[in-house]
């Protein structure tokens, strides 16, 4: 089995362990193997981050959060895929770690999540260099629950195949990043996250809604397809949607080929780049 070569960050040296996956890069969980070290890990990063979504989380995200009955104890991705399937049909697979985009778009594509498997140390409770179980499971399989939202990750796996097909796969993982892992969305109590890679980020969470330095830039499905973004450090840019649904018109109604060959080979637009036309949302206040 090839070992995985180019997803949206890939760190130096791969941590997970991908001697047993199979040809899909699947695994098999194994609630039994996890220490009581890792659990209390666990029941630490989920205390942390449950006390923010009040203030800062979408509500999609909390309902779905609610949903899962998450404990202090490491979930089995087997019960979380019960309670998916029965409200929108998506399952959970382990994984190793990260996987190649082909796989990656493949499970998308048939309500598959790929999870990783292992969780962080003690010692990376703030920072680790590539997603782990916490990030995966708490940062996205929430937002599942939403049907919106649902469909949406099954129409950007379907799209994957395409942009690899086309060059513009760089754009594509642009829209994963900015729509996805570090979204923002506007609510009737004010300006909240649902993206994965803020949501299960202590620090991130409260930046990316209260401080005044990155830009809060409202949708534009180009704008987000053309900017670069940062993977070692907060970002300086952020999109904005109105509701879910916005993501889910992006992927029902826009042909992707024709920015692909206009800005597939052109360079990205800086993190944190200004324009005129750029439509900015306001930071929260300060809770």
């Amino acid at each position: 089995m090839d070992l995985p070569t180019a997803p949206t960050r890939w760190p130096a040296q791969l941590r997970g362990d991908y001697s047993a996956a199979r040809a899909d890069y699947s695994v098999d969980q194994d609630p039994a193997r996890y220490s009581e070290v890792e659990h209390d890990l666990w029941a630490q990063l989920l205390a942390r981050q449950r006390a923010l979504l009040p203030q800062y989380a979408a509500p999609e995200f909390i309902a779905g959060v609610q949903s899962l009955n998450l404990t202090d104890r490491i979930p089995s991705f087997d019960e979380a895929s019960n309670v998916l399937y029965h409200a929108t049909r998506w399952q959970l697979i382990g994984v190793p770690g990260l996987i190649p985009e082909k796989e990656f778009f493949e499970h998308l594509s048939q309500r598959r999540f790929p999870v990783t498997v292992w969780l962080r140390s003690p010692e990376e409770i703030d920072y680790l260099a590539e997603p782990d179980l916490f990030h995966d499971f708490f940062g996205h399989v929430p937002m599942l629950l939403n049907p919106a939202y649902a469909d949406f990750m099954e129409l950007y796996g379907r799209a994957g195949e395409r942009a690899m097909q086309l060059g513009g796969l760089k754009m594509l993982a642009r829209l994963y990043w900015y729509g996805v892992e570090f979204g923002l969305i506007e609510t009737d109590a004010g300006l909240r996250t649902y993206g994965a890679g803020i949501l299960s980020s202590f620090g991130e969470t409260r930046y990316a809604i209260e401080n005044p330095e990155p830009r809060r830039i409202r949708f534009d499905l180009e704008r987000v397809l053309r900017t670069d973004y940062l993977i070692d450090d907060y970002q300086r840019s952020y999109f904005v949607i109105r509701s879910f649904h916005d993501l889910m018109d992006v992927a029902v109604n826009t042909d992707f080929a024709p920015l692909y060959r206009r800005f597939g080979a052109a360079p990205g637009i800086p993190p944190g780049t200004s324009f005129e036309r750029d439509e900015l949302v306001a930071a929260a206040a300060p809770r």
